[in-house]
Parts: structure tokens; sequence; C-alpha cells
């Protein structure tokens, strides 16, 4: 297991977001978490990496206890997320958004770079020609010199995650991203998660409403109702558990 979540709970005063949850993510695995508004899913993407402090219970990364860390610390450690809504530098262009997110493995100093000492323009070209790498495998390309916040819709939820990618993780944890997509671009998007995973042998952690794209996509899923999980198994098994349902739908009897 790459990541471990045991017994986690989260309140905010006397909101109990997150009740005891324990669930656990294989390497390799695309795993989602759904569940309806107000379930706790942000809450709980916040809890691992590092912008929560847990109520109760404990957060492994391979093995590793990270319950405590800094959410940089997190980082460093091999979690990277994007979030629901787009959140690139605006007066950057795509290549300086995704070097951007390199910046914890620069190995020159403050003086070196000011003055462009050998170091500096060595760690530059090398921080330069993987962001090329990660562009070019997420068919950016031809963007990279462009403002990131000048592309469409779709391909600004791509640099957002080839920018995470930069970072070189272990797990990647992304917070809708097929919202506000449509049909052609939801499914493009899923077919560039498959690749990511394989080809950067990455897990993926996601949240998402869309359905169809999490059946399509995910190995397995977590359903979260009211900061506790209901269900844990395949989406095709969950869509008919009757906790699920009252859950989503409402309990029938008061319908």
């Amino acid at each position: 297991m790459i990541l471990e979540i045991k017994n986690i709970s989260k309140s905010f005063g006397g909101v109990h977001a997150i009740s005891n949850t324990t669930f656990a993510v294989k390497k390799k695995q695309i795993y989602g978490i759904i569940g309806p508004n107000g379930a706790g899913k942000t809450t709980m993407f916040n809890i691992i990496t590092g912008n929560y402090k847990p109520t109760n219970g404990e957060v492994f990364l391979d093995g590793t206890n990270i319950t405590n860390l800094k959410n940089y610390k997190i980082v460093h450690c091999g979690i990277a997320r994007t979030f629901q809504s787009i959140r690139l530098f605006k007066t950057m262009t795509v290549l300086e958004n995704l070097m951007i997110g390199m910046d914890h493995d620069i190995k020159y100093t403050y003086l070196e770079s000011i003055f462009r000492l050998p170091r500096f323009n060595k760690e530059e070209q090398k921080s330069h020609q993987f962001a090329t790498e990660i562009l070019k495998n997420l068919s950016l390309l031809e963007f990279k010199d462009q403002l990131a916040t000048s592309l469409s819709y779709g391909n600004q939820r791509r640099v957002e995650i080839a920018r995470a990618l930069a970072t070189q993780p272990k797990i990647l944890l992304l917070d809708e991203p097929a919202a506000g997509m449509n049909h052609s671009e939801t499914a493009q998007l899923a077919t560039l998660l498959q690749k990511i995973r394989d080809d950067y042998d990455i897990t993926i952690l996601l949240i998402e409403h869309d359905m169809k794209f999490v059946n399509h996509l995910c190995d397995k899923v977590l359903v979260l109702d009211y900061g506790k999980a209901i269900f844990e198994g395949h989406i095709s098994d969950a869509i008919k558990n009757k906790d699920v349902i009252s859950a989503y739908l409402g309990d029938k009897k008061y319908a």
C-alpha cells in the first residue's frame, strides 16, 4: 500500500467533517473518493496534503507517518495535488508554470541565481528539459511559450496536472478534474490519466462527481457520507448499494 489512512477524524468545533475513516490505496491504483456534497471529500484531501491536521488518526505514505508534517514537506515526500478551481500563475507561460513546480528540487543558492553562476545555469537547463518532456508527453508542447491562462479550459486542466507531475510525486491527488468539461474532454482526460499512471508509475487518488468518468477510470472507490465511509469497492457495486443510494437520493421512506 502506498497510502494508508488510519482512523482519521476531523472536527471543526461541533461539526464532525470526518469520522473514524480508514482506507488504503495500492501502488499504481486509480482510486476514487465519491459522495454527495458535504460528505467530507475535500477535507480528507486537505488532511492527506497537510493543510489540515486531523483531530485523531494517522496518515502513512509508503510506510512513513506523515500526519504531522507541514504541507511543503509532504510535497517533498511525494504527494502532489490539483484543486477543483484551476490555480495557474496568470503572468507565467505554460513552461514557467511547470518549472515553478520543481522549485523544491533546485540545487543552487540565492547568490548563484543572482549572478547566473554555472550551477544555476546547469540546474535551470535540467529543469527546462524535464518540463519540456512532461509537456510533450501530455500533448502540451506547442503551448509552452503561451500564457497558461490563455489556453482552453481543458488544456489549462492539463497544465495544472503537468505542474503537479513536475514535483515528481509518488501519488497524485486530483480534486474534481473533470469539473466543467464536456463529454469529449472528459473522455480525453480519462485516457490521459491512465497514460500518466502507466508512464510515470504513479498512483492517482481523485474526487469526482461524474459517475461515468469514475466508472470508466477508477479501480476502486470509497463512498463518504457526512464524513463516514459507507462503502468501499468497485463503482458497479456502489451504485447498487442501499446505503449509497440513500446518501445520494435520500431515504425513500421519506420521499
